[in-house]
């Protein structure tokens, strides 16, 4: 496929070996098809590795933050699940999220490595206290053990998965946690960018298909009391894809 953006004719041109087409160069499709490629062009450049959230790495678009903060003040979470902790940029990020909404909202992050400069910083953060750090598989029998002992009766919970990114991994997560997710509230399974990732230098060509999106699905198509939700990716610039599971 070849792109041209024509600023002179205010046009851009789509040769899909079929023909040319012009589209509007400021119409909606034109935006949809150049985001696209400026997600792909991105993520190959590590665009995400430039940010951080109160001074730790987050590996996140600001587009999806933005969408990630909508959606916490949308649910007023009083528990946070987050699998995948990395450096601890969006768990401190989760955390500044429910200390900014005041009351008691913590935030349980689980990876199956936390290595000890990242741990050593987020215990020094100062939105530490509302932050409980287990280290272990997310699908470990133990590891869902320990996080549902922070689940209190009544709470509202919001579950973000964001380890391991494999189909069956995500899939298994999503069967061990969405169940602690409470009505009204959601489970997202981020990064399933990788599916238009495969064909991008360092991208691989298994992640067309095994990608956390098409567990999402399948998910959704077996669990009628979830429901993927397009809104919080309106804008079509996500790393997050298919990502949003409403339950019901």
């Amino acid at each position: 496929m070849r792109l041209t953006i024509d600023s002179d004719r205010q046009q851009l041109l789509i040769d899909e070996g079929q023909g040319e087409k012009a589209l509007p160069l400021y119409s909606k499709e034109a935006y949809e098809r150049l985001s696209r490629w400026w997600v792909r062009m991105g993520w190959a450049n590590r665009v995400s590795y430039d940010y951080t959230w109160l001074g730790r790495p987050i590996i996140q678009l600001p587009e999806d933050l933005v969408r990630l903060q909508e959606l916490v003040f949308a649910v007023k979470p009083d528990l946070i699940i987050e699998t995948g902790v990395a450096h601890g940029g969006s768990t401190i990020f989760f955390a500044s999220m429910l200390q900014l909404l005041g009351g008691d909202g913590r935030v349980v992050s689980v990876d199956i490595e936390i290595r000890p400069h990242n741990r050593t910083a987020i215990e020094a953060h100062p939105l530490f206290p509302r932050i409980t750090l287990i280290e272990g598989s997310s699908t470990a029998p133990g590891t869902v053990a320990q996080v549902k002992e922070h689940v209190k009766a009544g709470a509202r919970v919001l579950v973000i998965l964001d380890s391991n990114h494999t189909k069956k991994h995500v899939a298994d997560e999503l069967e061990l946690y969405a169940p602690l997710v409470t009505k009204g509230s959601y489970i997202v399974a981020t990064d399933g960018i990788m599916l238009d990732l495969y064909d991008v230098p360092g991208g691989k060509p298994e992640w067309k298909d095994d990608n956390p999106t098409a567990a999402a699905a399948e998910f959704a198509a077996k669990h009628r009391e979830f429901t993927l939700d397009p809104h919080w990716t309106r804008s079509g610039v996500t790393y997050f894809p298919g990502a949003y599971l409403k339950r019901s």
